[in-house]
Order: C-alpha cells, then sequence, then structure tokens
C-alpha cells in the first residue's frame, strides 16, 4: 500500500513537472525563428450601432407621416453616412421622466398642470413604456420610481411636493442619469419657467448628461403674465436650448392650453422616425460628434419641413 501510494505521489508530480515545462517552453521565445519585424498594437473595431430618432414637421407643427429611408441623408462630424436601419413611427418603449416645477413661481398653475398631466399620461402609456415622476423645487424628489401603474403616478401627481426655490438644472441631470440605463426612447418632460435659482448643477452639465445619455427633452414653459417684469428670459432660452439640442421640442404654455400641449407631445412621440447608422469613423475617444439629418427631396410647398434630431453624441471610450 505505501508503495502504491508513494508510486501515485511520484506521478502527480511528475505531471505537474511536465506542466510547468511546457507552459516555460509557451513563454520563452524561440531564439531560433526567424524576426518577426516589430509588433503592432492590437486592432479595436467599434461597432457600435447609432440610433437617431427623428421627427418631421410641417409650416403647421403638425407630424409628417409616411415618409421612407430614401428621403432621408445623415452625416456625421460632415461625413456622409450610411443608413443601416429604418423604421416608421417607431414603437420602441418610451422610458419618460415627467419633471415638474413646484416652485413659489409657478404655484399658481400647479393644479391645472397636475389635471393635464393625468390626461397625457393616461392618453400616451402603453404596457411596454414606463413613466418616472419628479419634482423639483429647492430639491429635486423623485415621487413615483419607472412604473406604468397608472393608479400609482395618479397618486403621485396628487402629492406633489413645494418650496420656495427652483433646482432646475439639477433636475434635468438627474433625470437624464436615471434614464442614461434604460433602452429605447428616453423622454424628459420638462415643465417650469425656466428660472433655475440653486447653486449646483449648471447648464452645460445638465445639457451634455442629457445628451450623453441619449435624452429628448420636451420643454413646457410656464408663462408668468407676459409683461411681468421678473420674467426669465434667460432660462426661457436655456430650456428651448435644451430641447433643440436633444431632439425634442419646446412650448409656451399659459395656464389653460397645457392639455393641447400634452396632447401635441404625445403625437409627436406617437410619430417619430428611427434610423441607425453604424459610424463610418469607428472611434471610441470620448469626444462629441455631431450629427445632422436632412431630407433627400423638398415638399411640394413652398415652404420646408422641419426636421428635428438631437444634435450629436459623445463617443464612448473603450
Amino acid at each position: 500500500m505505501r508503495l502504491r501510494t508513494k508510486r501515485c505521489l511520484l506521478a502527480i508530480a511528475a505531471g505537474w513537472t511536465l506542466a510547468g515545462v511546457c507552459a516555460l517552453a509557451q513563454a520563452v521565445p524561440d531564439v531560433s525563428a526567424p524576426p518577426q519585424g516589430p509588433s503592432l498594437p492590437p486592432i479595436q473595431v467599434n461597432v457600435r450601432l447609432v440610433n437617431v430618432f427623428v421627427t418631421v414637421t410641417d409650416t403647421n407643427g403638425a407630424p409628417v407621416p409616411g415618409l421612407e429611408k430614401t428621403d432621408f441623408a445623415l452625416t456625421e462630424d460632415g461625413h456622409p453616412q450610411k443608413i443601416a436601419f429604418f423604421e416608421r413611427d417607431t414603437e420602441m418603449p418610451l422610458s419618460i421622466v415627467l419633471a415638474v416645477d413646484t416652485s413659489g413661481s409657478v404655484h399658481k398653475d400647479l393644479g391645472i398642470e397636475t389635471a393635464a398631466a393625468h390626461h397625457f399620461v393616461h392618453a400616451l402609456l402603453r404596457p411596454t413604456d414606463q413613466l418616472d415622476l419628479m419634482d423639483f423645487n429647492s430639491d429635486v424628489r423623485e415621487v413615483v420610481p419607472f412604473t406604468n401603474n397608472l393608479h400609482r403616478i395618479d397618486s403621485g401627481l396628487e402629492n406633489l411636493s413645494t418650496g420656495p426655490a427652483t433646482a432646475l438644472y439639477d433636475a434635468v441631470y438627474l433625470a437624464s442619469q436615471s434614464l442614461a440605463t434604460h433602452r429605447g426612447r428616453k423622454v424628459l418632460v420638462l415643465i417650469s419657467d425656466g428660472g433655475n435659482t440653486v447653486k449646483g448643477t449648471g447648464y452645460p452639465e445638465a445639457l451634455e448628461q442629457a445628451l450623453r445619455g441619449e435624452v429628448m427633452v420636451y420643454s413646457i414653459i410656464d408663462l408668468p403674465i407676459l409683461a411681468d417684469a421678473g420674467r426669465d428670459t434667460a432660462g426661457e432660452h436655456a430650456m428651448i436650448t435644451l430641447s433643440e439640442e436633444t431632439g425634442g421640442k419646446y412650448y409656451y404654455a399659459n395656464g389653460g392650453d397645457l392639455e393641447t400641449i400634452f396632447r401635441k407631445v404625445s403625437e409627436d412621440l406617437r410619430t417619430q422616425y428611427l434610423i441607425g447608422y453604424y459610424p463610418a469613423r469607428r472611434v471610441a475617444d470620448g469626444q462629441f460628434r455631431s450629427i445632422q439629418v436632412t431630407l433627400t427631396r423638398p415638399p411640394a410647398e413652398a415652404s420646408p419641413y422641419v426636421v428635428r434630431n438631437r444634435t450629436g453624441y459623445y463617443a464612448a471610450a473603450q
């Protein structure tokens, strides 16, 4: 028995030695082999499909349906790109953050806003869609996390908090950060008068986060009395630019027309085109890439259609 055990141990040791010699032989280069020239860096290929959601409207702001793949042309940083994927009236799921300004400056319209939001949510959400409800004043608060449970959303809309200040850019940043982890279409519906009165996130950071998260911002600018000397025109311009840069849209609201505005947002989201392409310049350096989508043929009308899409994306660094 002892002899048999000793032989087994020797066999195991021999196996380990042989394995080690093989590993060493693989690790040590064969000096007798002819030289192979200088070593080249490994080739990295980024085949990431870039999705661009496009909305086309006429001179009256009404969505233009029925366009085909051949009706569109797309460039990245000025270089033409081949459209690899096209979908009309895309049915991709919607992830929406509805962010409501509940600061003192817009408190007068809060009841009208919540009533219109109830109808908007019920008309738009499908079983495949999800909505997150936020309110913001001095702070940003997630009232209802992502869900398609209409009862929970309705209850959340009736329990919004209020406060004196307005953390507008914090709300845009946090909403975009939350949406970034979702697939499909990502939309931020932002209701505010545009005044940011809280120190924290600035406009550039908020816009960058929205672009990085591929978020479309629909701004509903809640106006005070038009002649009000306290109207924040700079804040309004910031909301407009957020929408234009991300492929969304902006609307001016004055209380009672919110129902119409929410209906237009819903129509806009239901008639979007989806264009996908693989960048010809596959460089993943974290830099911003500009995107331009145009129509290949003009409409029959004298005035051209309006094409909206995000202005670009950040090429994720590898």
